[in-house]
């Protein structure tokens, strides 16, 4: 299975769509996964037109609206991984430790995070902790980026620079 994973859009605050790269890349994929910080809600909307198997969370940016749409967490399974999901909160450095303390009673092979805006592809204790960075906002990071995992027996995960 091929994932595009985003997160930290921001629409329209850091840009007025997510960028093409991007949105070929959402349409070449069996899923598409957004770690929260949609800002407008119609983006939610415009991702599951262009991929019919979206997966996400609210960020700290999003709306009332859009919490009542969507989970803070979420934990499914492809196959035999098991995937967690949430946009994260507080500081940028200790995010990934954050996202380990919440779902280490969960038994995830895979934690997808956003929050800082910083990409993150790193196994620790046998757990991917994955950030895609920010497709539109650079303002903690040096480049915008994305990320597309492949799930089949194993699970491969890459952060693109766009």
């Amino acid at each position: 299975m091929r994932i595009c994973v985003i997160s930290d859009t921001h629409i329209p605050d850091r840009a007025q769509d997510i960028p093409r790269q991007v949105w070929e890349e959402i349409k070449k994929s069996d899923m598409v996964i957004h770690a929260g910080d949609f800002v407008d809600s119609s983006v939610l909307d415009k991702l599951k037109s262009a991929c019919g198997n979206v997966k996400a969370v609210w960020g700290n940016m999003d709306s009332e609206e859009t919490r009542k749409t969507l989970r803070q967490k979420e934990i499914f399974k492809i196959g035999n991984h098991v995937i967690g999901i949430m946009h994260g909160y507080g500081a940028p450095n200790k995010l990934a430790d954050l996202m380990a303390s919440i779902f280490k009673d969960d038994n995830v092979n895979l934690i997808i995070f956003g929050h800082s805006h910083i990409p993150l592809n790193e196994k620790k204790g046998g757990v991917l902790f994955f950030n895609p960075g920010s497709p539109t906002d650079k303002v903690f990071s040096q480049y915008n980026s994305y990320g597309i995992i492949e799930i089949n027996d194993t699970i491969e995960a890459k952060i693109i620079r766009l």
